[in-house]
């Protein structure tokens, strides 16, 4: 039950913390509509799963080969949860929107480009790798993990599924861009924690 309720945690926390992910699905849900905002949320989900499934296929071998490795790179994905929360709570910086709009997306670009922005993204890669090394040990099955994955998958695919159909009416964009420095500091306070506790935790 603690693993599942630390996948979720992180999960959700990785998910609404602002990025290349919210920017993108924000620019073709406010450009082009709501439709082509929620192709784009669908491919930002299947590049998690790319995530997921190189993760659970290093870290199972991890876990077989050198329980010191494994050891040390949990430790590293702890480190990894505290620094990046200390980021997120010290950034200053607004998200910026591009808004210029260029030639129209199709629903199948808009996928590709949902897909292209999360499986490119190095920020994803180690929120999938720091959750999965925090929370896999040798008695976490395979079926189990992969349903970290797919909880991974669909919390991406309902958040930003959401953020399309939120930011498909213009007049709402700007009040959830004016709260990102009360959710940046809200987010990365509870990272910091989240890392502590699971670097300590045996």
């Amino acid at each position: 039950m603690t693993e599942v309720i630390a996948v979720a945690v992180i999960t959700l926390l990785a998910v609404i913390s602002p990025g290349a992910d919210f920017a993108m699905v924000v620019r073709n849900s406010y450009l082009y509509g709501r439709p082509t905002g929620l192709f784009a949320a669908a491919g930002v989900a299947a590049g998690v799963l790319v995530h997921v499934s190189y993760t659970m296929l290093g870290v199972g071998l991890l876990i077989a080969s050198s329980t010191a490795l494994f050891t040390a790179i949990k430790l590293a994905g702890a480190a990894y949860l505290v620094w990046i929360g200390i980021r997120t709570f010290r950034a200053r910086a607004e998200l910026t929107v591009d808004l210029e709009s260029g030639p129209g997306l199709t629903r199948v670009g808009a996928l590709r480009s949902g897909f292209l922005t999360n499986v490119l993204n190095p920020k994803t890669t180690l929120f999938v790798v720091s959750t999965f090394t925090q929370v896999v040990d040798p008695g976490t099955s395979g079926w189990q993990q992969a349903g970290y994955g797919l909880f991974m998958a669909a919390a991406h695919l309902v958040w930003f599924g959401a953020v399309a159909l939120f930011f498909s009416n213009s007049r709402l964009r700007e009040r959830m861009l004016k709260a990102q420095k009360a959710l940046n500091r809200a987010i990365g306070s509870v990272l910091v924690g989240l890392g502590v506790g699971l670097g300590f935790a045996r």
